[in-house]
């Protein structure tokens, strides 16, 4: 696991080894045992490395046999071995034991088409002196990140913002509509980002840099939905179980010390009880709870680790938001309003003092429905069948009738949000139920000037593609491709690599293995939903495994209590931040808006706890990157 940055010029400048240098040194953090660099004239590629494969051989950047292609590689290949032996037939040969190498012979042997032999996460850039070309290329879900921009006829690429940023060349100028989407989403979609002159790869992606200077950006990669498997369901449960068992295996191998992250939800429980099937020691697993019981599943994650004897480890802390959102907004490097990245960075930090690789039930959700918006989707194409009177006259008018609290989710508020989506079609009822803002929202949020310059920009355009794409799938899957393709790699992965590699800890994601992901598309939905029964097929094969009552249990949320912290510790800090008069003579949004929302949630009256947090973290980023 490593963090990787490089320059590469066509403009017939050589590389300023000084500039390079401190690109690497603003992410050590992501590889903290060793550097390495390859400077060639106008060409340069670094790396941080964090050692977990072959800790003596695997220094980067590696190259091929005759040294004419140089790699700098992020990630774990798992299957580097069979590789490594596939080649080695077709007359490759070997310097190291690491699987950094597997890659720049695979590059060798297969070109572009490389990234399609490969099982794992990765990002990772070969400069190819035959060519003098650059090639770019990150993993199929994008647990790995890969930034780059293009300016005065040169690339310059790197795993963290932080990284670019140290480029004298990259300018600061923000992208509003980036900030539009961020308000929807709590997060930038790919490919853009918050800087006009940074973009993304995309997951599944390999870019080119010709030695003309042209970009070439392919699509090597998406999950199919059709057709479908015509296995039974006994046979689909027993194939689930023997992917993921083999998915689970590939990701124990390590050269330093392993655990896993164990929340006792059923993603994290079921990777627990499978490491626990593949291995003659304990377990070490760890899991973080807090003082609001409400927010703490430490009851449920020691039931799992005393089933399959596990050494576990738990970790109460107090989440303190003063103190771990400077480190938090300086490593996303741009707008990020997930508030469940302070607890993923507190269980990585806690988990990091024991072991360097910890395992993760990410994309389980994604892979076999667990959301309770999949079901609500479905129930809602069958409310739209019934007649439109009905609907509109008689079930939303009575529902309507009835009291429910402004403060606190209850079944009639989650009813009411329910009827207010459920008659739009598929696309724009998943914005309204995924968006922290809505459209109505943003009208009373944003200046005139702002609502003007986004007139043109519909954050529904990030999510009908991938509807449309779903080869005719039903409601279900076409959302669970759009969240596999949307929020998976711009929210969830994000969250996770940056808070891990915050601490320098490696995560591993059995689930996100793109043979479970492949063969959960291809199960009918049916096998994924049954009736409200989220991950139907999952829960039903893990009777074996888990506990029932980790199986049976309602979902709960990794989060933390900001809508009583805004009310209490950081009332304070939340208005000097959002009512500074910097803040609002930003241009954006109308000053009397935030303070209404601002008075209305400390007050007790209304709950806009999410909204300002996404504003909080809109400011702070504003503070520390671009003024």
């Amino acid at each position: 696991m490593c963090g990787i940055a490089g320059i590469v010029n066509h403009n017939d400048r050589a590389v300023d080894a000084g500039v390079l240098a401190r690109m690497c040194e603003a992410i050590r953090h992501r590889g903290p045992d060793e550097d390495g660099h390859y400077i060639n004239g106008a060409v340069g590629l670094t790396m941080r490395r964090l050692a977990i494969i072959d800790l003596k051989g695997g220094q980067q950047p590696i190259h091929n046999a005759d040294r004419t292609a140089w790699i700098v590689f992020n990630g774990e290949i798992y299957n580097y071995r069979e590789l490594r032996e596939s080649l080695e037939k077709l007359g490759h040969t070997f310097y190291t034991n690491c699987d950094t190498e597997a890659i720049i012979h695979a590059y060798d042997q297969y070109g572009a088409d490389c990234p399609k032999h490969l099982r794992g996460m990765f990002a990772f850039a070969i400069w190819d002196e035959r060519m003098q070309e650059l090639f770019l290329a990150r993993d199929r879900v994008g647990k790995k990140p890969l930034l780059y921009s293009v300016v005065n006829n040169q690339l310059i690429f790197g795993s963290e913002f932080m990284a670019l940023l140290e480029h004298p060349d990259i300018s600061r100028d923000v992208a509003p509509e980036a900030i539009h989407y961020y308000l929807s989403f709590m997060c930038v979609p790919a490919p853009l980002t918050a800087y006009r002159a940074i973009k993304k790869l995309e997951p599944g992606h390999s870019l080119r840099f010709t030695r003309t200077g042209e970009i070439k950006i392919e699509r090597y990669w998406q999950p199919e939905f059709s057709p479908k498997s015509k296995l039974s369901e006994e046979e689909a449960g027993e194939r689930a179980v023997e992917i993921l068992r083999d998915a689970v295996r590939v990701r124990l191998m390590s050269e330093v010390p392993l655990g896993a992250f164990l929340s006792g939800g059923v993603d994290s429980s079921a990777v627990v009880a499978l490491m626990s099937e593949a291995s003659s020691v304990p377990v070490k697993t760890f899991s973080i709870g807090f003082e609001e019981q409400d927010f703490s599943e430490l009851h449920h994650a020691r039931r799992v680790a005393e089933h399959v004897g596990a050494d576990h480890h738990e970790f109460i802390v107090r989440p303190d938001a003063m103190e771990v959102l400077p480190t938090l907004v300086e490593h996303y490097g741009e707008p990020y309003a997930d508030s469940s990245a302070i607890p993923t960075y507190y269980v990585a930090r806690e988990t990091r003092r024991h072991v360097t690789v910890a395992l993760n039930g990410d994309g389980g959700d994604e892979c076999f429905a667990g959301y309770e918006r999949y079901a609500a989707m479905r129930l809602a194409e069958n409310y739209r069948r019934l007649p439109g009177l009905l609907r509109e006259g008689v079930i939303k008018q009575a529902f309507n009738l009835l009291p429910s609290s402004e403060l606190r989710r209850g079944r009639v508020r989650n009813v009411k949000r329910f009827l207010q989506a459920a008659s739009l079609p598929p696309v724009e009822r998943y914005l309204r139920w995924i968006s922290v803002m809505d459209r109505a929202a943003k009208d009373e949020l944003y200046t005139s000037e702002f609502r003007h310059q986004m007139s043109g920009y519909d954050p529904a355009s990030w999510l009908s593609p991938w509807f449309a794409q779903a080869n005719g799938a039903g409601v279900v899957d076409a959302s669970l491709l759009t969240d596999t393709m949307t929020y998976l790699p711009n929210d969830l992965l994000v969250k996770v690599d940056i808070a891990s590699m915050a601490v320098s800890l490696e995560a591993r994601s059995p689930f996100l293995d793109h043979h479970v992901i492949e063969f959960a598309a291809s199960l009918p939905e049916k096998f994924k939903l049954r009736g409200l029964t989220t991950k139907y097929l999952l829960k039903r094969v893990l009777k074996k495994l888990v506990p029932l009552e980790n199986l049976n249990r309602p979902k709960m949320g990794f989060g933390v209590p900001i809508g009583h912290w805004f009310r209490d510790r950081m009332k304070k800090f939340l208005g000097e931040t959002l009512l500074s008069e910097k803040a609002l003579k930003r241009g954006l949004f109308k000053s009397e808006e935030v303070k209404r929302m601002f008075e209305m949630h400390t007050e007790g009256k209304r709950d806009y706890a999410h909204q300002l947090w996404t504003l909080l973290m809109l400011e702070l980023w504003f503070e520390r990157f671009i003024d």
